[in-house]
């Protein structure tokens, strides 16, 4: 252990942290000690401390079956990092995350969701109660659903989310549920049955069940539907990379995953910032602004590497395909490639795009009337308003999923499908 660590944890146990075994510890030059709160905080052996903008707030358990390594992350209250590693992420209050944990950046896990042992989650969004099981891999998607730990939507024991094709993009982000109603907390959970496997980019609505070991590949907006994919009949087929048959559905699903999260930042910036607390300080709501930013970049980025491959596609590989699609699929090959530059200066502009102001001003005057009768609880304040004032508030943000769409179909017209998208 250096000098400078040795004085960072005499600081941090005269702080009250407890520290057991600290010659086993390591906390970096850049740990601002202040930001680890010395009130019910332990970190147990063999565990490291790093970033400058680390915060670990009162009664987190750091490391109570094995070491843990923290790099640049916030921790809520009464956190419980069993084992792992964690990486540009934020845990709020009494997020609990198993053994051999694998989270890197970009993940925010917001209040009560449960992590079971060996799970690997990068790009990952996970709304409040959200519980994954054991031996999962769930990169680059976003999950909400569920009203409690008792009715909570959940991911089965080793399932996978495929976010990575044969053609060599990550074009892939899944949304289960959607921003506009998951903020919420008053929907149907969705569950996906152990030992399978969604292939994105999906969607997904409220209320789905998905069989155990089923791997999907389509889309559900339906609420409340039981999905069974049985076993694939075998064979051996002639099969060409960097074709892209199925353009027009893969564009779209990434174009509303955009503007879920972009809506998400608006309720981050309007609505968390109403529960500014000792619980909830400034360094939480900034840790959820800046991964979430990291989430936006990340899907705006991996469109243009889709955008990038397409226009080096050749269509006429495509085999039993009609003139008519091999002629859409050029124009939607062609418009994508050409126009993605206007597309990214849009989302430039629309990051800051707040929607009906006067719709959100309303629904704002409802919350913190709540926040005056309920306190700084979110769950709480948020589940007391009426279905009226929920609806007020997911009308704002749907308005801003529907505006951001709207917006970029115009510049790539060819990939306008209403129906797919439209928010009511």
């Amino acid at each position: 252990m250096n000098n400078t660590s040795d004085d960072k944890i005499k600081t941090l146990i005269q702080q009250g942290v407890k520290i057991y075994n600290p010659e086993s510890i390591y906390i970096s030059d850049d740990v601002n000690t202040d930001n680890i709160s010395g009130n019910g905080v332990s970190i147990y052996s063999g565990c490291k401390i790093k970033g400058n903008s680390t915060v670990i707030l009162d009664g987190a358990e750091i490391g109570s079956e094995g070491p843990v390594t923290i790099d640049n992350c916030q921790i809520g209250p009464k956190v419980n990092l069993a084992n792992g590693f964690f990486k540009e992420s934020v845990l709020l209050k009494q997020v609990s995350v198993g053994s051999g944990a694998h989270i890197r950046e970009g993940t925010i896990l917001e209040e009560q969701v449960s992590v079971a042992h060996t799970v690997g989650l990068k790009q990952t969004i996970l709304f409040p109660f959200v519980t994954l099981g054991s031996l999962i891999n769930f990169c680059d998607c976003l999950m909400c659903g569920g009203t409690s730990q008792k009715n909570h939507s959940e991911v089965g024991s080793s399932y996978i989310h495929f976010n990575f094709t044969p053609n060599q993009d990550k074009a892939t982000a899944s949304l289960f549920g959607n921003v506009p109603e998951g903020v919420m907390l008053n929907q149907k959970p969705i569950f996906l049955g152990g030992h399978g496997g969604i292939v994105g980019p999906v969607r997904l609505s409220f209320g789905t069940v998905i069989a155990a070991g089923s791997i999907y590949r389509k889309d559900e907006l339906r609420p409340g539907r039981l999905l069974i994919e049985g076993k694939r009949k075998g064979g051996s087929i002639p099969y060409s990379t960097g074709v892209y048959r199925n353009l027009k559905r893969v564009v779209l699903n990434n174009l509303i995953y955009i503007a879920n999260l972009l809506a998400l930042m608006q309720w981050y910036k309007h609505v968390r910032s109403q529960f500014i607390s000792h619980d909830f300080p400034e360094s939480m709501l900034s840790g959820l602004k800046d991964k979430l930013n990291l989430a936006i970049d990340e899907r705006i980025y991996r469109l243009k590497e889709l955008s990038d491959k397409v226009s080096e596609v050749y269509l006429d590989s495509l085999e039993k395909t009609t003139t008519s699609h091999v002629s859409l699929l050029f124009k939607q090959q062609d418009e994508l490639s050409k126009k993605w530059p206007d597309v990214c200066n849009l989302y430039k502009k629309m990051q800051t795009f707040e929607g009906n102001e006067i719709l959100r001003d309303s629904f704002l005057s409802d919350l913190l009337k709540a926040i005056k009768v309920s306190g700084k609880d979110y769950i709480l304040a948020i589940q007391s308003l009426n279905k009226k004032e929920h609806n007020k508030g997911s009308g704002w943000l749907k308005g801003i999923v529907n505006d951001i769409i709207n917006n970029v179909l115009k510049i790539i017209p060819s990939f306008a499908d209403k129906k797919s998208f439209d928010m009511k």
